[in-house]
């Protein structure tokens, strides 16, 4: 890989990283509603890819199921999580989709799993049990089990999209932004209120936050990684991929001010490691399982 490149994919996973944290304060500090937020983001890169939207797809019908997946229900999820959790716990826990993509490649797509990449996904699966569970409560954290959730969704989602065509980045990016904040904003009607009135009162900060998740992160950044895709192997991209939750840590600790307890950096090592087992082995059916929610235009 070149230095420019590679600075390219650094860039991206900076983006990737940083819009956890900025999505965890534009929630937790600036009270906007994480589903409405999620809305929002769909909502402007709809607008703003328009033009993309052409010629329609063929398929409709699965495309529309793709984006309730890996675009409503995986978002909004995952926005709801990060209001209930750290930044930190998250990156590392939104890292299952990892395993979760490989396990169902295995189940619905016939790949064989060896040893090592067992070794992996159970790694991966422990570490975050040492993370999310509290030994003084005996209780699992609820807001990383939403995390959870939108990882496999996600996962799902990926699994779906390998049988259909495969369509240009910024094009696929139109379609499921324009399929997703329809079902987004139903949610926030259903189980929000005074959600509209909150993203006004947060002013531009949230607004910000808002162009922040749809320009930089999903249009600029996922058009460059897929840039990137075309150039090189994903078994060269998906560990380096792993700087994403790095960033998440760091900034959760460095920005935030959240905790960096001794047992989050214990299951945090594992699971991040374990990943890296996935990632380094050769997905035959799914290439981009190593990739995790990347493969599916589901990074946050």
């Amino acid at each position: 890989m070149t230095g420019r490149d590679f600075l390219i994919l650094c860039v991206c996973c900076f983006l990737w990283g940083a819009n956890l944290a900025m999505t965890r304060w534009a929630i937790a500090d600036l009270g906007v509603d994480p589903l409405f937020f999620a809305g929002t983001r769909f909502l402007i890169v709809a607008v703003l890819l328009f033009p993309f939207l052409r010629p329609i797809p063929k398929n409709l019908g699965t495309l529309a199921l793709i984006s309730l997946l890996i675009g409503s229900l995986n978002f909004g999820l995952l926005f709801v999580g990060l209001g209930l959790s750290e930044v930190s716990a998250a990156a590392v826990v939104g890292q299952l989709g990892v395993p979760i993509s490989t396990l169902m490649s295995m189940i619905f797509l016939g790949e064989e799993v060896r040893w090592r990449r067992w070794l992996g996904i159970g790694l991966a699966f422990v570490g975050v049990i040492i993370i999310a569970f509290n030994p003084n409560s005996f209780s699992l954290s609820v807001g990383l089990l939403f995390v959870l959730g939108a990882a496999v969704l996600g996962s799902a989602g990926g699994i779906i999209m390998k049988k259909m065509e495969k369509m240009e980045t910024l094009r696929l990016q139109a379609w499921i932004a324009l399929f997703s904040f329809g079902p987004v904003f139903a949610l926030s009607a259903l189980f929000e209120t005074q959600q509209i009135s909150g993203y006004v009162a947060a002013g531009w900060k949230a607004w910000g936050a808002s162009l922040f998740a749809a320009i930089a992160v999903t249009i600029v950044a996922h058009g460059m990684f897929y840039t990137l895709l075309k150039r090189y192997e994903i078994s060269l991209l998906s560990p380096l991929c792993l700087m994403t939750p790095l960033w998440g840590v760091a900034l959760g600790v460095g920005l935030l001010g959240e905790p960096f307890t001794v047992r989050f950096l214990i299951g945090g090592t594992i699971s991040l490691l374990g990943v890296l087992v996935i990632a380094l082995r050769p997905n035959t059916m799914m290439p981009e399982a190593a990739l995790g929610k990347k493969a599916s235009s589901g990074e946050s």
